[in-house]
């Protein structure tokens, strides 16, 4: 029979306990482990003090302290011990757990428990004091010891696109960080988390998407889960470093979350650009990889910074739910946004301006962060407080462009409305949860010193209380300033890349087609050259697409952004509802400008990628464009209101490929009543920009409306409304919109022909080979670049000028009345009479091209259109004007110009009833032009008093000038008026209705005109009177009596 095993007393156990947990021994007993220290010095005093020598709680820090203060050639490391200390503990608490006598179980727990405790505590002192222990291990570096225990204890969380395991093999024993960051102080825990960030931020300083970042960002994350770590971070030096040289590189570069930001795919300065490449690694010689290659490589970089989007949130979100930082990370945003404003210009300095990757990232980070006010009724809207514009000094937005206002007239607003101290009490804290309910923070930060507006030029910080809004405003707009700055700013940029590449290739096929002519050694380098900067544009082109254009998740919240705030600034003028105002309100008036074209500039980005706009409700921002593309009062700025109509132009159905965007135009409310009528409001008001580019830049702006009215016409209400316009606005904005019509048609046309005549010029030149290649290589360059640049000259104004005539044709056809009156008749007749002599006048064959389709030129079409004006308004000539105003036109008239489009229409088989129609016209012009020479015969010599003294024809309706005093006929200041409202005499200011009547000199004129008839008819009745006397004899002798 064994005997039984004797039973240990509890202070056995808990020696044994101890001793596996701290490796140590008071007995020389020659163990096998080489770990095991023997404490000589410790176990003479214990001797000596008359106690056994066994380890137990009482001597158990004083048994780690000699442990850890002792030259062990043979031990590990202090920090190394420390955590396998801690581990020990965990493995022997474990053990204990099938203990039966549960009072020494319980005994021992807390053994274990007071053990991990001492080892805790002993990092945190060996960490913050490095010194105070040996430390044998040779291996110093400045990378935080607790680094690879943190990824340890997140790798289980990285995703497979994150990359490796970086913790070096080191394993974190569970619950030491929990216990090492739960009850740590400030000022133990504020060194050991400040190398720790530190080398976070290492970590990822030049890592791309494709690199390792989700574990350093994993770790960051866990860090700030915990309020101490919240804290340390956002006291850390570099949480916004300091600095005379500080701009947004160095925030990007520098700061502990900068790196983490600058993480992306989007291509950067060759200094920053993070590892591995990107564009090579995925996208390099893309034109000859699979297309499911590509679309893979889409998907992960789309999957691993949705990744790295998800995280940042996370990370932002603790800090910002803990009211000790939230101010903090608010001061942060606000920091980073402040020193890249520059990043809003056309060239940005990438030396001092943070990286696009870091935008765009920060724009997604941040629409995360908005998402809790941006559900379907945008039910919190009220709690944006339109004042943060005026008081906030986190944001520098008193700068920025504002919709209406000037700075002065926003200065004197304030002062008018904001006598004494803020009071901005409207906003609060609603007392719930960071992101559930608008949460109340104090605005304070960068800008303290910055002069406001609102106090008379003192300093905020001067102020006794300073402004509060609610989270929801700061939110709001840190928001839109970080997507002017990043999402739209990125957008920008990829169209540029876009056109630099189309640009590169179209230079690429010029350069290979000059060496197949005349070969040469430095054109091959400047094909390779080019092919080199094609594939580094592709490159870039692909990682862009790939972080945004693929992204449909940030697309449809930056939509979600962008229609609330169409929704909130219209809730500044009142609402969807028109008419607007009378005056626009300051609150709108005073809102940065770029709050509006963003939101334009996003729907228009969107609208060429295919289904971006499945989904979203374009309602609201429908409502909003037609209010206010016509409304100069509220919008001041023309190019913005002409950005609306380019969105208009995008979801036409015929482009946009989609049945939601027809009910805009066809089922729409405010459009079927508001839509034609406004474009043509500012068809007329973009005469008149304000730019030096006026001129220009007038003709795209009208392309896009012309494309829009032609499509709208061809909607029986749209048409409707636009027939009942032109009759109640016969004499105001339709007068005004026909009037630039005809000037543009006139202009284009006679550009675009003239360009032709250059054209066949260049043509003859480069055909005469021998001549040709005598011309030094240069000069050969420089004409053919000039030809391919009058070829694209004149393909724009030709295509302008079909869609300017196309619009007079369709129009005419059911809206006569405003082409027949006085002011407007005599152009009308002008530009079709200088059109038909164009194309079918003597120099016709001179316009001749080998292939005019290239260049959207289409005589045939263009004459068959013009030749149907004529003939719409000899329909609705009522009062049988027209014939005449035909025959005044000396420019370009003559009776053969009727006969010769006759035989051009006959031979394109135009329908036979407007040929005739047009031959009858031509007859009653014949009839009129006599009617006209007789006329001026019987008014012989005009006194110069009746003359009109700008087209010097008589006047029939004389009126005075009311500022030059001078009297012209009234016809011809109007159409002066249509395009000018100023005195053609002294540039002042001059409407229809200051027109003075001059009855005096007009009573003088219509005698005139009856004494010459009189006359005229007096010596006809003579001359009858003659003839009657004479009489013939049967024998052919005259008599007379």
């Amino acid at each position: 029979m064994a005997t039984q095993k004797p039973q240990r007393s509890r202070e056995e156990i808990e020696d044994i306990i101890l001793r596996k947990i701290f490796l140590v021994s008071l007995v020389d007993s020659m163990e096998n482990d080489s770990r095991i220290v023997y404490l000589e010095m410790t176990a003479a005093e214990i001797l000596s003090e008359g106690k056994e020598l066994r380890l137990s709680r009482d001597v158990m820090e004083r048994i780690l302290i000699d442990r850890l203060s002792g030259n062990f050639p043979s031990a590990e490391p202090p920090f190394q011990y420390l955590i396998n200390c801690y581990r020990r503990a965990y493995d022997e608490g474990k053990k204990i757990t099938s203990m039966k006598d549960k009072n020494v179980r319980s005994e021992m727990e807390l053994v274990v428990k007071q053990a991990k405790s001492l080892a805790v505590s002993y990092c945190r002192i060996h960490l913050g004091n490095p010194d105070m222990f040996p430390n044998l291990d040779t291996n110093k570096n400045n990378v935080s010891p607790l680094l690879p225990l943190v990824f340890s204890e997140v790798s289980s969380l990285v995703d497979r696109f994150g990359g490796g395991n970086s913790s070096g093999g080191v394993s974190c024993p569970p619950g030491f960080l929990e216990e090492f960051l739960m009850d740590g102080d400030f000022d133990s825990m504020e060194p050991i988390l400040k190398q720790l960030y530190e080398g976070l931020r290492e970590s990822v300083l030049k890592v791309s998407a494709l690199g390792n970042f989700q574990q350093p960002l994993r770790a960051l994350l866990l860090l700030v889960t915990y309020p101490i770590g919240a804290k340390c971070l956002v006291n850390h030096p570099w949480w916004i470093p300091k600095g005379v040289y500080l701009n947004g590189r160095v925030i990007e570069m520098t700061s502990i979350l900068g790196p983490f930001f600058h993480v992306s795919a989007l291509p950067d300065h060759a200094i920053f650009r993070g590892q591995p490449d990107v564009g090579q690694q995925c996208f390099s010689e893309a034109s000859t990889r699979h297309p499911a290659d590509l679309l893979s490589s889409f998907t992960t970089i789309k999957t691993v910074l949705n990744n790295l989007y998800d995280g940042l949130t996370e990370v932002l979100k603790c800090l910002l739910k803990n009211t000790n930082t939230r101010e903090n990370v608010l001061e942060y945003l606000a920091e980073v946004i402040n020193k890249n404003s520059s990043r809003a210009h056309i060239q940005v300095d990438p030396l001092s301006c943070a990286s696009s990757g870091m935008f765009v990232n920060l724009s997604a980070v941040m629409l995360r962060l908005c998402e809790p006010f941006l559900d379907a009724n945008l039910s919190k809207r009220d709690k944006i407080d339109t004042k943060y514009v005026f008081n906030s000094i986190r944001l520098d937005l008193r700068e920025l462009t504002a919709l209406h206002a000037s700075s002065e007239e926003v200065a004197d607003w304030i002062n008018k409305n904001t006598p004494g101290n803020i009071d901005i009490s409207r906003q609060g804290s609603d007392g719930e949860n960071f992101l559930l309910q608008s949460q109340e923070t104090i605005s304070s930060g960068s800008n303290a010193g910055r002069p406001s507006l609102l106090h008379n030029n003192k300093p905020m910080s001067s102020c006794s209380e300073k402004a509060k809004f609610s989270f929801i405003s700061e939110c709001f707009f840190m928001t839109a300033r970080v997507l002017n700055l990043g999402l739209l700013k990125a957008f920008s940029d990829f169209k540029h890349l876009v056109q630099d590449i189309s640009r590169c290739e179209d230079t690429l096929r010029t350069f290979k087609a000059m060496q197949e002519q005349s070969p040469s050694s430095q054109l091959e380098r400047d094909i390779a050259r080019l092919e080199k900067e094609i594939e580094i544009y592709s490159q870039e082109k692909l990682c862009s697409e790939a972080q945004i254009l693929r992204d449909g998740g940030l697309l449809q919240r930056a939509f979600s952004f962008y229609r609330l705030m169409v929704v909130w600034l219209v809730g500044l003028v009142g609402g969807f509802k028109m008419p607007l105002p009378s005056t626009c309100p300051m609150e709108f008036a005073s809102m940065p400008e770029h709050f509006v074209e963003d939101a334009m500039e996003l729907l228009i980005f969107a609208s060429r990628i295919p289904k971006a706009l499945d989904g979203v409700s374009l309602d609201d921002f429908m409502n909003f464009i037609i209010m206010f593309m016509a409304s100069p009062e509220f919008i001041r700025n023309p190019y913005l209101r002409a950005k609306m109509v380019e969105v208009l132009n995008c979801w036409m159905p015929r482009r946009s490929g989609s049945s939601i965007t027809s009910t805009l135009f066809e089922g729409h409310q405010l459009s079927l009543e508001y839509l034609v009528r406004h474009l043509l409001k500012l068809y007329v008001d973009i005469e008149f920009t304000g730019s030096h580019t006026q001129f220009y830049d007038k003709f795209n702006i009208r392309h896009n409306i012309a494309e829009l009215l032609e499509y709208l016409w061809q909607v029986p209400s749209h048409r409707n409304t636009w027939r009942q316009i032109a009759k109640e606005e016969e004499k105001g904005v339709y007068l005004n919109f026909l009037n630039f019509l005809i000037n543009d048609s006139i202009f284009l046309l006679d550009e675009s022909l003239n360009k032709i005549l250059e054209l066949k010029e260049l043509e003859a030149e480069m055909s005469n080979t021998v001549e040709w290649e005598r011309r030094p290589a240069q000069e050969r360059q420089e004409r053919t670049r000039l030809f391919h640049s009058q070829e694209n000259i004149i393909r724009i104004d030709m295509k302008l000028a079909n869609e300017d005539v196309s619009m007079l044709a369709f129009t005419s056809e059911q809206i006569t009345a405003p082409f027949l009156l006085p002011e407007m008749v005599e152009r009308v007749a002008s530009m079709l009479n200088y059109f038909l002599l164009q194309l079918v006048g003597p120099q016709r064959k001179s316009l001749s091209l080998k292939d005019p389709e290239k260049y959207e030129f289409r005589p045939k079409q263009l004459l068959n259109q013009i030749v149907k004006i004529y003939v719409h308004l000899a329909r609705g000539d009522k009062e049988n004007i027209f014939p005449a105003a035909i025959t005044k036109d000396g420019r370009s008239y003559n009776e053969q110009l009727f006969t010769a489009a006759v035989g051009v229409l006959k031979r394109i088989g135009e329908d036979g009833r407007i040929i005739q129609e047009f031959i009858n016209l031509g007859s009653k012009v014949k009839a009129a032009a006599s009617e006209a020479m007789d006329a001026e015969a019987t008014l012989g010599d005009i006194p110069d008093e009746f003359l009109d003294p700008i087209q010097y024809t008589l006047m029939k309706d004389p009126v005075i000038l009311p500022s030059s005093g001078i009297t012209v006929d009234r016809p011809v200041i109007q159409r002066h008026l249509l395009s000018d409202n100023s005195d053609p005499f002294n540039r002042s200011r001059l409407t229809s209705d200051m027109l003075i009547p001059n009855t005096e000199l007009r009573a003088k004129i219509e005698e005139f005109i009856r004494s010459q008839e009189l006359k005229r008819h007096g010596e006809d009745l003579s001359i009858q009177s003659t003839k009657a006397t004479i009489q013939r004899t049967p024998d052919g002798m005259t008599l007379i009596d």
